[in-house]
């Protein structure tokens, strides 16, 4: 069903809805929009239900889907969603991730699945998940997915959390036939995901932060503040729920956001937080171009050889320093083998800085150096070439 609600259209609901239906755009869900300046009025006309696509052909209109925690982020998303999707020809729904990490977890899904049908969106899932509590998880395949973002990836129990929910995307994607899934990530939430990249020295990966279109998931929020949402969900008279999680401190993600930022803040003066998402964008342009120039080359001089890869050293030493490095952890990921016969669950192979140089030394500065026994991955040089083994397949060798 349409949302009837007509809220008071304020300037943080006008720019949300507006930042939704640019990404909806960007996505190839909607119609293209010119961006608009800084001083642009908070118009956004409210078409009369007639101008709405027709309601009876809504089945075979494509369908994306909110992730909805019921937090001031997401519900302000919903909301907007909810108004900007009928209007793109798209149906929207949501999905409602109850994590089970709190007592009355299930009553806070079950309101966020009351406001997100309040607001016309159809369907609405909740599902339930299990979290693994070890607090040495780091993810699986929901974190090395290729249409996820590594700025946007944790460690311990946020890691956890982060793969089931993912995990239950990619579900809800495949039961609805939904084509994406819009998540509310805000202008705060990068500009955290910059400084504790920076902080970890996770290089332009991480320091890039998230993507507005990444594979399935839209984030069009990430030029909204997160006071935006607050006032947006005020203004269309919404409760948002307050995650108590977000006041714990044992989180280095609320440390950065409830005390970093804020003495950033007071100390260099405002307007860290934008510079910081501003960042991000600068160093995402570099990465891509790198990105697209390290996989050509890997294309033209990689060979695939028993249980691994070889690189010609000759290519590697024609190369500057950022793309011999970008190079040589490709290498060491690609030589990777599945966990187990059969499962074809692959390890991803992050190779740390120090190894990386150590490799590189292979290139730049041979004197008949010893093969590198390195985290998951064997590296040679022998006849002009770098060899990059898995170790796992040199430890079947040695076994049989």
């Amino acid at each position: 069903m349409e949302s009837t609600r007509r809220p008071r259209l304020t300037p943080e609901i006008a720019d949300i809805r507006r930042a939704i239906r640019s990404v909806l755009a960007d996505a190839g869900l909607g119609p293209a929009v010119a961006p608009s300046g800084p001083a642009a009025p908070p118009s956004d006309p409210v078409l009369p239900d007639s101008a709405l696509p027709d309601s009876g052909a809504s089945h075979r209109r494509p369908l994306v889907l909110v992730g909805l925690s019921g937090g001031p982020d997401s519900l302000a998303l919903a909301a907007g969603t909810a108004f900007e999707a009928p209007r793109a020809g798209l149906r929207a729904g949501a999905v409602i991730v109850d994590h089970a990490l709190q007592p009355g977890s299930a009553d806070v899904a079950a309101e966020a699945a009351r406001q997100a049908t309040a607001l016309g969106l159809d369907p609405v899932l909740v599902v339930r998940i299990a979290v693994d509590h070890g607090e040495n998880h780091r993810g699986s395949a929901a974190d090395t997915d290729p249409d996820t973002d590594p700025a946007e990836r944790y460690s311990g129990p946020e890691a956890a959390a982060r793969t089931g929910r993912y995990a239950a995307f990619v579900r809800a994607l495949a039961d609805t036939g939904a084509t994406h899934i819009l998540l509310g990530h805000t202008l705060d939430d990068q500009a955290e995901t910059v400084l504790l990249g920076l902080a970890r020295g996770s290089g332009p990966v991480s320091l890039h932060g998230m993507l507005q279109v990444s594979g399935p998931y839209l984030r069009p929020l990430l030029g909204i503040r997160r006071g935006q949402t607050v006032a947006a969900c005020t203004d269309a008279g919404l409760t948002p729920w307050m995650d108590p999680h977000n006041a714990e401190h044992r989180f280095a993600r609320v440390r950065v956001r409830e005390t970093v930022l804020p003495v950033l803040e007071r100390e260099l003066g405002p307007g860290v937080a934008e510079a910081l998402a501003r960042t991000a964008d600068l160093l995402r342009e570099d990465e891509e171009a790198l990105r697209e120039r390290t996989l050509e080359l890997a294309e033209a001089c990689f060979e695939a050889v028993t249980d691994g890869i070889r690189v010609p050293v000759a290519a590697l030493g024609a190369q500057p320093a950022a793309l011999r490095n970008r190079l040589i952890r490709l290498a060491a990921a690609r030589a990777a083998v599945p966990r187990a016969p059969g499962t074809g669950a692959f390890v991803v192979l992050a190779l740390p800085r120090e190894a990386t140089l150590a490799v590189g030394r292979l290139v730049t500065d041979w004197h008949g150096q010893a093969p590198l026994d390195l985290p998951g991955v064997r590296v040679v040089r022998h006849d002009g070439w770098l060899v990059f083994t898995a170790a796992a397949a040199l430890m079947t060798r040695t076994a049989n």
